[in-house]
């Protein structure tokens, strides 16, 4: 664990070891105590040595939401953001039962799990909930139907929330990326048979920066859903 500064606002960043995850947790920890979510813990440790006030929050969200055994979460909570996500899945024809179940487990039903723990500690500090969606929670296509079928429930979600929340204080915010240059996206090319060109994508510090933008909006506004999406497509 490094220094941790009482002062600073507390963020608990999940899927923080790599990725938009990471740049997120680089980010906000700027400002912020960064809770460091991830499920390896040397990875999420060289991450918490980063940054000037953070800790790990070491958790398989899945399996640990199911027996209960999460770390425990301050009594207040400035900022969740919630990064953490599996893309996966082919035509309807060729994915079985088993990957449906899984990337829903991981990108819908841990937010829900999570969030729901966390709520009352999001009220007591009137915090914000950032919900890391996808282009694909707004369109989908050929081969794609089991990631954006979980980015499109991850969006009901989201909205949902906001409205539950308003009368809390609860700011939601949904981010929708488009094509990100991380390991997910080179894997995700690969098995459409493209060749990899990081011109045609943004920067996980892009998705950052746009995280940052809700976080820092006065809380009489909410950045209720922003898409950041590369200027060349193909």
């Amino acid at each position: 664990m490094t220094a941790s500064d009482p002062t600073r606002p507390i963020a608990l960043v999940t899927g923080a070891s790599r990725g938009i995850g990471r740049a997120i947790a680089v980010e906000l920890g700027r400002t912020h105590h960064i809770l460091v979510g991830g499920r390896d813990a040397e990875a999420v440790d060289a991450v918490v040595a980063q940054l000037p006030s953070a800790e790990p929050y070491v958790a398989d969200l899945v399996a640990d939401l199911t027996g209960g055994t999460l770390p425990p979460l301050p009594n207040q909570l400035d900022v969740l953001v919630h990064s953490a996500g599996v893309e996966d899945g082919g035509t309807i024809e060729e994915t079985d039962a088993e990957t449906w179940r899984r990337v829903f487990e991981v990108n819908v039903f841990a937010v829900a799990a999570l969030t729901r723990r966390a709520l009352p500690a999001l009220r007591a500090a009137r915090g914000l909930v950032v919900s890391i969606n996808s282009g694909s929670g707004f369109a989908s296509g050929p081969g794609g139907g089991v990631y954006a079928g979980s980015k499109f429930a991850l969006r009901a979600l989201t909205d949902a929330l906001r409205e539950e929340e308003r009368p809390n204080g609860v700011r939601v915010t949904s981010i929708h990326p488009g094509r990100v240059d991380t390991d997910m996206q080179r894997e995700l090319v690969a098995r459409e048979g493209h060749e990899y060109d990081a011109a045609y994508t943004i920067t996980p510090e892009m998705v950052a920066a746009t995280v940052r933008t809700a976080v820092d909006l006065p809380p009489s506004g909410t950045i209720e859903s922003l898409s950041v999406r590369p200027h060349r497509r193909r």
